[in-house]
C-alpha cells in the first residue's frame, strides 16, 4: 500500500515554517544581528541616510533651503531613534504602488512632514540629487559597521577570551604531537591552543581594520545632478562631510553607480579568513575529544544517541564546522561577485547584497556552537600522560641530534634502526643512551628525559600567547 499526503499548509511565516533555519531552528540564536541586516535593518539605515543628507543640505547655505530649526532637527533624528517594524511595514505597502523601495522610503519620510510647516515646505530635498544607489551603498556600509561593531566581534572576542584562558591554564599539561597522524615531538596543550589563539587574533585584527566605504556622487558618480542645480557648491566635500562626520563611514571618491564593493570583498574575505582558523580549530579539538584527551561535561536530558546511550558525541564542534562552511561558501560568492559591474550599472548585486546577513548568520551561529563546545570540555590528564608514556620513541629525536652535536657517524640512521616501526621501550632507548661516546653530563640530561619533559619552549610560547 502507497501512502501518499499532501504537504501540511503554512499558516502564517513562524520558526517552524521558516524556509531559512536562520530565522527556522536557530532563529532564537540570531536575535542580535537580525534588527541589523534584515529587511528592516536595511529600511532603518535607509532612513538614516536620507535624513542625514536632507539635515546636511539645510546647513550647506543653499538659498532656498534655510537652515531647519531645532525642534524639526530633533523631530527628524527621531524619526531614525524610534524607527519601528510598523514604519517598516509602511514603507512597504507604498512599495507596493511604488514597486521601488528606495521612492517609497523617499515617500514615507515626506509623509512624516505632515503638520511641521519647514519640513514641508523643504520636502522636495528629500533625496535631492540622489540616486537609489546613494542611498543604498551608504545603508549597506552602515548595516555592516554596526554588524561587525556589535555582533561578529563581540562573538570572536569571546572565542578569543576562552582560547587566552585555556592556553594558559594548560600552559605545562603535557600533550603528545600527531604529524601525519603519527605520534611525534611532543607539546603541551596549552601552545596547541596558543597556535590558534595567535592565527583568530590577527585575523580578527584584519576584519576591524577594513575600512567601511561610501560614496553619495549621483548616477554615475559625478556629481552631474548636483552641479547642474548648484553649480558653485563644493559637492564633493559637502558628501565627504556626510559620509565621514555625520554617519561615521569612509569616503569613497570615485565609482559608477555603484560603490565598487571592493572594500566588501575584503570584509568578507577577513571574516572567510577567520572562519577557515576556527574549522581547522573545530576538526581538531574534535580528534582530540576522540582519542580521549577532552571529557564534555554532560547536560541533564541531552541524548548522544537514539540507540547507543553511552554516547556524548562533539555536536557542538560538529555543527560550528558546518555552519562555517556555509558561511564561507556564501562570503567568497559575495566578494567574487560583488566588485563585478557590468559598465557603469547592472542589477545582479543588489539581490545578492540582501543576503550579507544570511552569510554573517551563518558565521556567527557557529561561533556560539563553538563558544558552547568549548564550554563543556575537561582536560583529561590521566589520558594524556598515558599516551606519552607509551610514546617512548619520540626521544629519538634528542637523542640523534645530541648525537649531531658530536659528531657521531650516522646518528639518524643508527636511531631509526632502533625505532622506525617497533614498539619502543624505556629500557632499549636507556641501553643506547649509556652506549653512546658522548659527555657523561649529556648521557645523564638524556637519561633523565622522558616524553613528557621533551617540551621545548612550548610552556613559555603558551604562556606569552
Amino acid at each position: 500500500m502507497t501512502i501518499t499526503s499532501k504537504p501540511p499548509v503554512a499558516a502564517a511565516l513562524s520558526p517552524i515554517n521558516a524556509l531559512s533555519p536562520l530565522d527556522g531552528r536557530y532563529g532564537g540564536k540570531l536575535s542580535q544581528l537580525r534588527p541589523l541586516m534584515s529587511e528592516l535593518g536595511y529600511m532603518h539605515r535607509r532612513v538614516q541616510v536620507e535624513v542625514a543628507w536632507f539635515i546636511a543640505l539645510s546647513d550647506a547655505g543653499l538659498p532656498e533651503f534655510a537652515p531647519l530649526p531645532a525642534a524639526e532637527r530633533t523631530y527628524l533624528q527621531g524619526l531614525v531613534a524610534h524607527f519601528s517594524e510598523g514604519d517598516a511595514q509602511a514603507i512597504k505597502e507604498i512599495e507596493k504602488t511604488t514597486n521601488h523601495d528606495v521612492k517609497a522610503v523617499e515617500y514615507w519620510i515626506k509623509a512624516q512632514f505632515k503638520g511641521h510647516a519647514a519640513l514641508e515646505q523643504a520636502a522636495e530635498y528629500v533625496h535631492f540629487a540622489c540616486t537609489s544607489e546613494d542611498i543604498n551603498n551608504t545603508s549597506h556600509a552602515l548595516q555592516l559597521h554596526s554588524s561587525r561593531s556589535e555582533v561578529v566581534l563581540p562573538a570572536l572576542d569571546a572565542i578569543l577570551t576562552k582560547l587566552r584562558e585555556m592556553a594558559t591554564a594548560f600552559a605545562a599539561v603535557p600533550m603528545l604531537s600527531r604529524t601525519h597522524g603519527q605520534t611525534a615531538t611532543p607539546t603541551t596543550v596549552g601552545k596547541e591552543i596558543a597556535n590558534v589563539l595567535v592565527r583568530l587574533a590577527a585575523a580578527r585584527e584584519r576584519i576591524a581594520g577594513v575600512k567601511l566605504m561610501a560614496k553619495m556622487n549621483g548616477a554615475v558618480g559625478n556629481f552631474n545632478a548636483h552641479l547642474a542645480a548648484y553649480p558653485e557648491v563644493d559637492w564633493e566635500v559637502f558628501s565627504q562631510r556626510v559620509i565621514e562626520k555625520d554617519l561615521g563611514l569612509t569616503f569613497q571618491p570615485y565609482s559608477i553607480q555603484i560603490e565598487p564593493h571592493d572594500y566588501m570583498a575584503e570584509l568578507f574575505d577577513a571574516v572567510a579568513r577567520a572562519d577557515t582558523i576556527l574549522i581547522d580549530f573545530a576538526r581538531d579539538v574534535w580528534g582530540y575529544i576522540s582519542l580521549g584527551y577532552f571529557k564534555q561535561r554532560l547536560k541533564a536530558g541531552e541524548i548522544g544517541s537514539s540507540t547507543m546511550p553511552h554516547k556524548v558525541n562533539p555536536i557542538d564542534f560538529e555543527n560550528a564546522e558546518g555552519n562555517l562552511g556555509l558561511a564561507n561558501a556564501l562570503l567568497r560568492h559575495l566578494s567574487e561577485k560583488l566588485p563585478i559591474s557590468r559598465w557603469q550599472r547592472d542589477l545582479t548585486d543588489s539581490t545578492v547584497l540582501r543576503n550579507m546577513g544570511v552569510a554573517l548568520g551563518y558565521a556567527v551561529l557557529a561561533y556560539q556552537s563553538l563558544m558552547v563546545g568549548l564550554n563543556k570540555l575537561e582536560l583529561n590528564e590521566e589520558a594524556l600522560a598515558a599516551d606519552l608514556d607509551a610514546s617512548w620513541e619520540v626521544l629519538a629525536e634528542p637523542i640523534q641530534t645530541v648525537m649531531r652535536r658530536y659528531n657521531v657517524a650516522g646518528a639518524y640512521e643508527k636511531l631509526k634502526e632502533v625505532t622506525r616501526g617497533k614498539v619502543v621501550r624505556k629500557e632499549d632507548l636507556h641501553a643506547l643512551i649509556r652506549s653512546l661516546e658522548i659527555p657523561q653530563a649529556d648521557k645523564d640530561r638524556l637519561l633523565q628525559m622522558t616524553p613528557g619533559s621533551y617540551l621545548g619552549m612550548a610552556v613559555g610560547l603558551a604562556l606569552r600567547a
